[in-house]
C-alpha cells in the first residue's frame, strides 16, 4: 500500500536537501570572501559540508533502521550504508559545536566551559556506538541510551554557553538558549520515551535479538520498501526536524565562527 502522505514527505525531504545545499553554498561564499588569518571558519565549513551532505544523502534515501525499511530499493539504501553516513555526519556536527564552545570558552576565559567542549565529541562517539549496537541487534533500549547521550551533550553545551555569558558572541545566546531548551525537551519528552516504549513492547513479546555478527549480515543484505504510513509515522517528526533545523544549525555555526573572528 502506497501512502500519498509518505510520498509527499519524501518529495519534501528531497526539496529540503536541495535548499540546504544552496544555503551551505552561500556560507561557503561568505567564508571564502574573507581574508582570514585563523582557519577556524574554514574548518567549520568543511565539517558543515560533511553534515549537510550526509543529511542530503539520507533525505534522498531515507532508512528506518531496525525494521530495515527503505523508500528507495537500492543498495545505497542499505541500513549499513545509511548508518555509516549518519555516523560520519553526526560526528562532524558534534565537532562543530565542540569547536565553537572551545573558542567561546577561550575568548571568555572560562576553563570549565573549555573542559565541557572537550567532552562533546567523545560523548557523541559513545552515542554512535550505542546506535550501532541498537541497529545491529535490533534492541531499542540502546537507542534510548543513544538519544539520552545526545540530550546530555546538548545540556552540557548549553551550560557552557551560559557560563561564557556576554563575553561570547551576543547573537549566539538567545538562539542557543531557546533552541537548546527545545531540543533537550524534544529528546527527553519524545525521542527517549519512544524508544524505551518500543523496547518494553519487544520485551513483552519476548523478541529475540540478533547477535552482532548476525546484525552485520542483516544490515548489509536485508531491506524492504515500504510506503505505509504506519511504518513511518513515528519517524517523520524527528527526521523532519533533523533534516531542517539540524542542518540549518550546522550552517549557522559557520557564520558564528566568522563572527568570532571579527570579534577577536
Amino acid at each position: 500500500m502506497r501512502s500519498q502522505a509518505i510520498a509527499w514527505w519524501h518529495a519534501s525531504l528531497r526539496t529540503i536537501a536541495g535548499l540546504n545545499v544552496g544555503l551551505w553554498s552561500l556560507a561557503a561564499v561568505a567564508v571564502t570572501r574573507q581574508h582570514l588569518e585563523n582557519h577556524a571558519p574554514y574548518l567549520q565549513l568543511v565539517l558543515s559540508a560533511g553534515y549537510v551532505a550526509g543529511c542530503a544523502y539520507r533525505c534522498f534515501l531515507p532508512v528506518h533502521d531496525i525494521p530495515r525499511l527503505v523508500l528507495v530499493d537500492s543498495r545505497l539504501s542499505s541500513v549499513f550504508v545509511g548508518r555509516s553516513v549518519a555516523t560520519l555526519a553526526e560526528l562532524c556536527f558534534a565537532a562543530q559545536w565542540a569547536l565553537i564552545l572551545h573558542a567561546l570558552a577561550v575568548f571568555g576565559g572560562n576553563a570549565f566551559a573549555e573542559a565541557i567542549s572537550l567532552t562533546l565529541v567523545p560523548l557523541i562517539a559513545a552515542a554512535e556506538g550505542f546506535s550501532w549496537y541498537a541497529v545491529l541487534t535490533t534492541e531499542q533500549r540502546a537507542h534510548a541510551v543513544e538519544n539520552s547521550l545526545w540530550g546530555i551533550s546538548a545540556a552540557l553545551a548549553l551550560i557552557g554557553i551560559l557560563l561564557v555569558g556576554s563575553r561570547g558572541v551576543a547573537a549566539l545566546h538567545p538562539v542557543t538558549i531557546g533552541g537548546g531548551i527545545a531540543y533537550i525537551a524534544f529528546i527527553f519528552i519524545y525521542d527517549v520515551p519512544m524508544y524505551w516504549s518500543r523496547w518494553l513492547t519487544d520485551q513483552s513479546r519476548r523478541r529475540r535479538y540478533l547477535s552482532l555478527a548476525q546484525g552485520v549480515a542483516d544490515v548489509c543484505g536485508r531491506r524492504a520498501v515500504s510506503y505505509r504510513w504506519a511504518d513511518w509515522k513515528n519517524e517523520i517528526p524527528w527526521m523532519s526536524l533533523y533534516f531542517t533545523f539540524g542542518v540549518w544549525c550546522s550552517i549557522w555555526l559557520v557564520y558564528v565562527s566568522l563572527g568570532l573572528q571579527r570579534t577577536n
